[in-house]
């Protein structure tokens, strides 16, 4: 029992992912609201992108700025350095996102315009109806 709980506290940023994303999760299939559908898509991608700046992370390192200094002349080491390439992917991840949540937002809005409801199960009687 006490190594599951020193696994869960050394790993406490995983489990808040995981929690994110299964809130997420549970918004998108567990809702009948189209907007309550979208949240939880939003929930769940941030969920991913935290996950993923989180990987980047490493511990006594710093930015990839290579500072040149006249009076030193020895090699770069690598491993000084954080890896950007996550931090970047997830920049572009987050664009993803708000562009997605944008477009889903203004369909939602048209489906509101034509049934007059959000509810999934709403609409779905009045396609059938027609």
């Amino acid at each position: 029992m006490e190594q599951i709980l020193d696994v869960i506290i050394a790993k406490y940023n995983y489990w808040i992912y995981i929690t994110l994303m299964m809130i997420g999760l549970f918004g998108v299939i567990a809702k009948n609201n189209l907007v309550k559908k979208i949240v939880g898509m939003s929930i769940f991608q941030t969920a991913i992108i935290l996950f993923f700046v989180s990987m980047g992370m490493k511990r006594g390192a710093t930015i990839p700025i290579v500072m040149h200094d006249h009076g030193a002349h020895g090699p770069i080491q690598a491993v000084d350095y954080i890896n950007p390439l996550p931090h970047v992917l997830m920049l572009t991840a987050i664009v993803v996102a708000v562009s997605t949540l944008g477009v889903a937002l203004a369909l939602a809005v048209k489906v509101y315009k034509k049934y007059g409801t959000l509810e999934e199960d709403e609409i779905l009687e009045q396609i059938r109806k027609s």
